[in-house]
């Protein structure tokens, strides 16, 4: 069951106008991937509306903040070289971060994240980053469990957020329906 922009914009109304942009290629992304049935699709809308300040952010922005400085060096996100940290910020829907994810990322998808990391900030390359994820990440069955603050955490390393991700998840599986 694909999602309509009726829907998505019932889920997210400040996405606006990019609703459209990003229903195709959001479906066509979560066929590939297998987030399918109301539980995934209503957890995957909640997390990358989030994520994405509902479709508005597909780049983190950046300060650089004190947590955003603390990208550059960390080894566990494969930061080793100069700049990584910025030059790796998290991009796509579900917001990849790191020279490694990028590189995992860019590898399942056919594309050079390394050398162009702003590819994940096009519409079809952000859904197919943020439905990737959620898939190595093995959402799809927490979803079917309806453990979505498990979801949550890993995706966002804790729970930052929840009430938001809460309230768009609630919106999602009544719309959905």
């Amino acid at each position: 069951m694909p999602i309509t922009v009726q829907q998505l914009l019932l889920i997210l109304p400040n996405a606006g106008p990019v609703a459209g942009v990003f229903v195709p290629v959001l479906n066509t992304a979560m066929n590939r991937y297998q987030i399918v049935g109301s539980k995934r699709v209503a957890a995957f809308i909640a997390q990358i509306g989030h994520e994405s300040g509902q479709l508005k952010y597909v780049k983190e922005i950046w300060g650089p903040t004190a947590a955003q400085m603390r990208y550059e060096g960390r080894a566990d996100l494969g930061n080793t070289q100069p700049g990584d940290g910025s030059k790796y910020r998290g991009r796509g829907l579900i917001q990849i971060t790191g020279r490694a994810n990028y590189e995992a990322c860019g590898e399942a998808l056919g594309l050079d994240l390394i050398k162009q990391p702003e590819l994940l900030e096009k519409p079809q390359h952000a859904c197919m980053s943020a439905a990737w994820f959620w898939a190595t990440k093995g959402l799809s069955t927490l979803a079917d469990e309806g453990k979505f603050e498990t979801i949550t955490r890993r995706i966002n390393g804790g729970l930052n957020g929840l009430a938001d991700r809460q309230m768009l998840y609630a919106r999602a599986l009544k719309v959905l329906v």
